[in-house]
């Protein structure tokens, strides 16, 4: 009875040694993964993407217009496409436990969104009575698509049908000899528009973050202060990171801009104050070496980044402004 009891003793420690080992690999792996999956996509160059992209028809003169629609269909393909995948619908671990790449994707979301619309709305139109385009008519519901859908149909599958559609336009507006050809007007009122939209993006992103700092102290020099809501604490990181995301998303967007309306800007005076809004965003989204996001109080020991971020949102935002005051300009 001894013995046979020593045995038994020896096979029940051996196996749950094994199933203690199998678990700690599987957190070890799930850990490696959840950190992969983390990491933000590096930022690319809007000309040399678009001339590859060209060179594939064999078009190597590109049409204005083109920087700026491709930019937007390489940041939708790299949202979907990029360490892990598209995060936010994932309902397994280890991506259902994470929170900060799905605030990065999200941020990144409304910039592509409203991207999409400035190109539907204003860009591709040569006035407000004319038809709007019909790839473009496409493409836009498909981004605005939530995203949080796991299935029937799934965020990914909708938003792969709007940078079908988005490609679509910019064929044929390589086209120059169809009489199908899309159109790109690069004009300082579209741009106007765009702007404004962009400054009120910046000045939201900006709030949020400056609410997550720390104990707000209502003054009567500016009732706005004494409405803003502080963040909760376990938002405050969810916060940083939809900033994070919007602003790496922007960033290319305002380069592509950059290009196709170079004229215009150049014409207005307003290049330099573009370099500048396109500074501060890159600024940004310098890389992070800390391994959780720090929110120190004031003058005090821990750094506070999202007071940082917003530092900077707020240059840029302030720039925006310039830009648009400039565009309204005869």
């Amino acid at each position: 009875m001894a013995i046979s009891s020593i045995i038994d003793n020896i096979r029940y420690r051996g196996f749950a040694w094994l199933m203690g080992l199998f678990f700690v690999m599987i957190v070890v792996l799930a850990t490696i993964l959840a950190q992969y999956s983390s990491l933000e996509p590096d930022q690319f160059d809007v000309q040399e993407e678009a001339l590859k992209k060209s060179q594939k028809t064999n078009i190597r003169l590109i049409p204005n217009g083109y920087v700026y629609s491709n930019t937007l269909s390489v940041l939708a393909e790299t949202l979907l496409d990029k360490n892990g995948g598209y995060l936010s619908n994932d309902v397994a671990p280890p991506s259902v436990f994470l929170d900060n790449m799905p605030s990065w994707e999200y941020g990144a979301l409304v910039m592509i969104r409203d991207g999409a619309t400035a190109l539907r709305n204003q860009f591709a139109r040569s006035q407000s009575q004319s038809s709007e385009d019909p790839d473009l008519a496409k493409a836009e519901p498909y981004f605005y698509y939530e995203h949080n859908s796991w299935a029937l149909p799934s965020t990914e599958g909708e938003y792969r049908k709007g940078t079908k559609a988005l490609n679509r336009y910019m064929g044929r507006l390589l086209n120059t000899r169809s009489k199908n050809r899309a159109q790109f007007y690069s004009r300082a009122d579209n741009l106007r528009q765009y702007f404004e939209v962009v400054e009120k993006r910046l000045g939201g992103l900006s709030a949020r973050l400056i609410s997550s700092t720390g104990r707000l102290q209502p003054t009567n020099l500016n009732e706005r202060y004494a409405t803003m809501t502080q963040t909760s604490w376990i938002k405050i990181d969810d916060v940083f990171w939809e900033a994070r995301g919007a602003t790496w998303a922007l960033v290319h967007l305002l380069k592509a801009v950059e290009h196709d309306f170079g004229d215009v800007l150049a014409d207005k005076n307003a290049t330099e104050t573009m370099q500048r809004v396109i500074h501060e965003l890159e600024k940004a989204i310098t890389p992070i070496w800390s391994p959780m996001i720090l929110n120190g109080d004031g003058f005090g020991i821990l750094a506070n980044y999202s007071l940082t971020m917003a530092t900077y949102i707020t240059r840029a935002n302030a720039a925006t402004l310039d830009l648009r005051d400039i565009m309204m300009r005869g």
